[in-house]
């Protein structure tokens, strides 16, 4: 079977460490004198870099600036058919734009097509993020961060039955210790609308007034709160995916509520793809093949219960771990969100797990991206990758979560009757936020709507996204007046997680042209599950 070209796949799912040191590696953000304009210099190959300083709080100007780490892959149009910056956001929260625009600005510019010049495609890490600086960080040195994630509490919240008391504990302390090593008072600086602040203040500095936006996974929230804040500044706003590794278009009036349970209701429906998927395409394709989606079911079931029961240790030359059922569990669900790219390796990893075959079912460790930590002394870059700021921008911009370990307990055993995934979706939200302090009393909680944009938003959503359903993209429709939602046909996060020349049409038609899909639109996608001989 040949594979349908694919000519813009970008993955929600945030860029590894040692990508990001890469990037870092590649030119010296350090060097760059932070600065009020835009004052741009050749980097990384084809692009442009600057440093931009922007007040920590619009409001108060006396309280400092941070810099943002702004990148763009420059149009070359004339002044007369120059359209001005597209901005986009990959997703996280805390994820490097300039890593991701880096790693997918050419295929940018095949999306749009000829026109492409006319746009300068622009990218920038969020406040607190990655190149930009002050970075969000809670602690002291690398090490310190690797010991703590080793000591952190199972991923799934069905490990044992002290998990949620664990992870409450934990998120205590995670809390006590960020508030405590905020010398510089950034955190609550860190949030959505400040980011949304940014972007128009980015566009400004280009010399345009209103925002030209992509965003996908969490990118969703900041475009829709982007709206929701400056409905008159809006000239285009596709958000796709309505949130990010574990977080989701999102329901951003669930995002600010900390409650992110609807995000789950097509999650199971992303796993029954996979059953489906297997049963069609035979034991050639796919490792884990029975002949009925039901069977394939019972068969994952079966392996379920046999890995809770014994974990399989695994040691190969390229590293080590435990495959127990919190690694099991995660792995089904992060590749849910790029079925089409991971199906297959899932395939062959769950029957290397039957079989007791370790190394064989280290390939799943690819899944999760989980590197062993190592300890670079020599690095000693200002700019070094941290995911502290996630926890800092999700938990610093819901309301404050005071829920006992009985509540949230109940709060979770209601979200396990929407998914058998809420073990992850709860974790990453309430459970983690419960114990966080830091918070803006000014900070926008809402409600994220608006009568009347200045042009119409165009959401997309695909038929079966693990952690931003099609229901939760209705939702930011139905606020939004006159914006229209496009449906792609297939399982992933993020229309980006399959490949569809009809949707990559529609993208360019707003962008270039102010049309819209016409309501109700559905595109398929142009390959299939389980396409590749194992």
């Amino acid at each position: 079977m040949i594979l349908p070209s694919r000519p813009f796949l970008l993955s929600a799912i945030l860029l590894s460490p040692i990508l990001a040191a890469r990037a870092a590696d590649t030119f010296p953000w350090d060097q760059l004198t932070p600065s009020p304009d835009l004052n741009w210099v050749q980097c990384y190959s084809i692009f442009q870099c600057t440093r931009l300083e922007v007040p920590f709080d619009y409001s108060d100007p006396n309280v400092g600036t941070a810099a943002l780490a702004v990148i763009r892959l420059p149009g070359n149009a004339s002044d007369e058919q120059y359209r001005g910056p597209i901005l986009f956001n990959p997703g996280g929260p805390g994820g490097s734009g300039v890593d991701s625009l880096v790693a997918n600005g050419p295929s940018f510019q095949t999306v749009l097509g000829s026109q492409s010049n006319q746009f300068d495609l622009v990218s920038f890490d969020p406040r607190g993020v990655h190149y930009s600086t002050p970075v969000a960080s809670f602690f002291a040195t690398d090490v310190e961060r690797a010991l703590w994630n080793a000591g952190a509490p199972p991923t799934s919240l069905n490990q044992s039955s002290d998990a949620i008391t664990h992870a409450w504990g934990q998120a205590h302390l995670l809390g006590a210790l960020a508030a405590q090593r905020d010398a510089s008072q950034i955190l609550k600086y860190l949030t959505t609308d400040n980011v949304a602040r940014d972007m128009l203040l980015i566009t400004q500095k280009f010399g345009f007034e209103k925002l030209q936006y992509y965003g996908i996974s969490y990118g969703t929230v900041l475009g829709a709160t982007f709206a929701a804040m400056f409905p008159d500044k809006v000239e285009r706003i596709l958000i796709d995916g309505a949130s990010s590794l574990n977080f989701c278009v999102v329901d951003a009036e669930a995002w600010f509520s900390a409650n992110l349970t609807i995000e789950a209701s097509d999650t199971d429906k992303a796993l029954q793809t996979f059953f489906d998927g297997c049963a069609a395409a035979g034991p050639d394709l796919c490792a884990f093949y029975k002949p009925t989606a039901a069977e394939i079911a019972d068969r994952l079931t079966a392996l379920t219960a046999s890995i809770r029961a014994q974990p399989i240790p695994i040691l190969t030359p390229a590293g080590y771990g435990v495959a127990d059922y919190s690694f099991l569990r995660r792995v089904l669900f992060e590749s849910l969100y790029n079925p089409f790219t991971l199906f297959p390796t899932l395939a062959q990893g769950l029957a290397a797990l039957e079989a007791r075959d370790g190394a064989t079912a280290a390939k799943l460790f690819a899944i999760v991206q989980e590197p062993q930590f190592q300890c670079d002394c020599s690095n000693n870059t200002a700019f070094s990758p941290t995911d502290d700021s996630t926890v800092a921008i999700q938990c610093g911009d819901a309301v404050e979560v005071t829920d006992s370990i009985e509540e949230l307990t109940e709060f979770y055993q209601n979200a396990a009757r929407t998914s058998q995934f809420a073990e992850f979706l709860v974790g990453s939200g309430r459970v983690s936020c419960s114990g966080w302090q830091v918070y803006r009393e000014d900070r926008f909680k809402g409600p994220v709507a608006a009568a009347n944009t200045s042009f119409p938003l165009m959401l997309v959503t695909t038929t079966a996204d693990p952690v931003a359903p099609k229901a939760a993209a209705l939702k930011t429709q139905a606020r939004f007046p006159g914006s229209v939602l496009l449906t792609q046909d297939s399982p992933g996060h993020t229309s980006l997680s399959g490949s569809s020349l009809c949707t990559f049409g529609h993208f360019r038609e707003y962008f270039l042209n102010g049309i819209l899909p016409p309501p109700g639109t559905v595109c398929p996608v142009d390959e299939t599950l389980f396409w590749c001989p194992r």
